[in-house]
């Protein structure tokens, strides 16, 4: 029952009750203002519900303090459409910070950085700057940050929306071969082409309710 308003006009999210199950691979669609992307902000606590409890792996996202949301955020993986990437660090170093806030050692940081990058077939550009890259390749580099700590939630937003059909697909199969290995994965996306192609739930929201799900 997660109700979600940012003013008195209007409720981006009314009365949501559902459930992703582990291991998962879900769909999330509907119109531009349907709260597809406010739906997505919930689930890793960017922001707050106006009502309602949100549970994570079993844990009410809503109730645990603020010390434990930096754990919270290290399980989730995040893709979305602006790439909050840091541009005077290569995207070898963009990729690789996520594990130099955890401590891991410099030498383990490169190696899965590159890893990661190569997965989205990118780490021939590892020593590039993101303003050096095209939108499509930005995506990408966003996607390799939010694998790289193998996050047991990966949420995506519209992340295929500045690729041409033959990148999209590829994303696709990576976020299929993640979910493979066990990671929840939830895709908010207009592509109703690429949605019949993979033939995964379907969570469809219109207005802040779920239609189908």
């Amino acid at each position: 029952h997660v109700y979600k308003q940012y003013d008195r006009e209007s409720m981006a999210l009314s009365d949501v009750t559902l459930e992703v199950k582990k291991g998962e691979f879900c769909f999330l669609t509907g119109p531009s203002g349907a709260g597809k992307t406010t739906f997505l902000k919930l689930g890793f606590r960017e922001e707050l519900p106006t009502q309602g409890q949100i549970l994570v792996g079993g844990r009410n996202i809503t109730a645990i303090p603020e010390g434990q949301i930096p754990a919270l955020r290290r399980s989730v993986g995040v893709v979305f459409q602006d790439f909050k990437l840091l541009k005077r660090k290569t995207i070898l170093e963009n990729v690789a910070f996520v594990l130099r806030i955890l401590g891991v050692q410099p030498r383990e940081q490169k190696r899965r950085a590159f890893a990661a990058l190569k997965a989205v077939g990118l780490h021939h550009k590892m020593h590039a700057y993101p303003l050096q890259l095209s939108g499509g390749e930005q995506q990408r580099v966003a996607i390799a940050r939010a694998l790289i700590n193998e996050p047991m939630l990966l949420l995506a937003d519209e992340p295929t929306g500045n690729l041409d059909p033959d990148m999209a697909q590829e994303i696709m199969t990576l976020f299929q071969d993640v979910n493979a290995r066990g990671t929840t994965v939830l895709v908010a996306t207009h592509d109703r082409e690429m949605i019949q192609r993979m033939g995964k739930r379907v969570i469809a929201l219109e207005r802040g309710r779920v239609m189908m799900g």
